[in-house]
């Protein structure tokens, strides 16, 4: 059975261009085309689509605004398409937040190495979300982008977080219609390991998963925290500043030679590899760019990971997160050799399975979290729950 897909945007050319690229996969199949967001709101309610491609700049309403109507009433995975600018980086980001599942850069040459790569990925990224059935049924609308930084704070409760648009939204992704139970607090004994450093790795779904994450920290948490999200270079910097913004502790786009610090989060720079260099004590980062054709990511998680066994051996808290492929399971294994322990986002609450799916199956896991439970189970396990 084919998947249906909406294409929207307002270039003309650019919806043909995507149309053919879509219809020319045998399992996909375009149902119908929209130019704005209003008419995005329309076709989606009549064609039922299996997963939405949304632009983000519009007239009548824009994507933003679309994939919030559309998410009240539906659950349906969205795909935006942004230019990669600051200012289209921080529209994406607030796409993200209103529900839309992952994104993808306008010029495919961005995507990858060459264009039949490119096109394979995009391909690849609409079957992956549309194996997942996602997102709330409530009509309960988002708050609106302008709402005061003071006033959007997210509480640290579990519960809290559950209630707000884009974290009611992952607590729901994967599981069947109007069967929200047994989804998080899951029995949970802390190890009782000592640790000097949590590292996250996350692909598609991971902004919205590290936001979910990171905002419930307290600001005297008592670790560094560095985390690989796979990412176009001009998005990580947007998006640590949102994070940093949002969260209680300080968040920031790592830096060649940054000293890692407690209370701290340091967000890999998108087309560059992070890795740690030093000793426990005084560990620090190293930013490198690698144009090595045998590493798929920059940033890798894999590298990340692989980098802070040497540096730190036994004294990882290690998480996995949503996204597609293995990036991150090489990595866990030298953590997992070296006596640190592993976590992955369990299947039901992660947008594609890919990537914690492959440290599960390898068999290095040693806890299997749902996303509204990360924050308060990474606080127990280090001694600060």
């Amino acid at each position: 059975m084919s998947i249906k897909v909406l294409v929207v945007d307002d270039s003309s050319f650019f919806r043909r261009r995507l149309t053919e690229i879509i219809a020319a996969d045998p399992e996909l199949i375009v149902v119908g085309t929209a130019n704005n967001g209003k008419e995005a709101v329309e076709k989606a309610a009549e064609l039922r689509p299996d997963v939405i491609t949304m632009d983000v700049e519009m007239p009548v309403m824009n994507g933003i605004q679309a994939v919030r109507e559309i998410l009240k009433v539906q659950r349906v995975p969205i795909l935006m398409f942004s230019s990669l600018t600051h200012d289209g980086a921080k529209a994406t980001l607030e796409a993200l937040e209103a529900g839309a599942v992952d994104f993808l850069p306008k010029k495919f040459e961005d995507i990858a190495r060459d264009k039949s790569e490119a096109i394979e990925l995009l391909r690849q990224r609409i079957k992956a979300v549309a194996r997942r059935r996602l997102y709330v049924k409530s009509a309960t609308p988002a708050a609106p982008a302008t709402t005061p930084v003071s006033a959007a704070r997210p509480a640290t409760t579990s519960s809290t977080i559950a209630r707000t648009p884009a974290a009611r939204a992952e607590l729901l992704r994967g599981v069947s219609e109007g069967n929200t139970d047994n989804v998080h607090e899951r029995p949970f004994k802390p190890s009782g390991k000592q640790y000097k450093l949590v590292a996250i790795g996350t692909s598609t779904g991971g902004p919205v998963a590290l936001q979910t994450i990171i905002t419930a920290l307290p600001a005297n948490f008592p670790l560094p925290i560095v985390l690989v999200q796979h990412m176009p270079a001009a998005f990580t910097g947007a998006f640590a500043a949102r994070l940093n913004t949002l969260s209680k502790i300080e968040v920031k786009e790592a830096v060649d030679g940054d000293i890692l610090r407690p209370g701290v989060a340091y967000l890999a720079p998108g087309g560059k590899q992070m890795l740690l260099d030093g000793n426990e004590s005084a560990a620090k980062l190293r930013i490198k760019d690698d144009d090595s054709p045998r590493i798929t990511f920059k940033p890798s998680v894999d590298i990340t990971f692989g980098t802070a066994a040497k540096v730190f051996q036994d004294k990882v808290l290690a998480i996995v997160l949503t996204g597609m492929g293995s990036d991150g399971r090489d990595g866990a294994r030298l953590l997992k050799q070296f006596g640190s322990k592993i976590w992955a986002q369990d299947e039901a609450s992660c947008v594609v399975y890919g990537m914690p799916q492959a440290v599960t199956t390898a068999g290095l896991t040693d806890h299997e979290v749902s996303l509204p439970d990360v924050a308060s189970k990474i606080m127990a396990e280090v001694g600060h729950g």
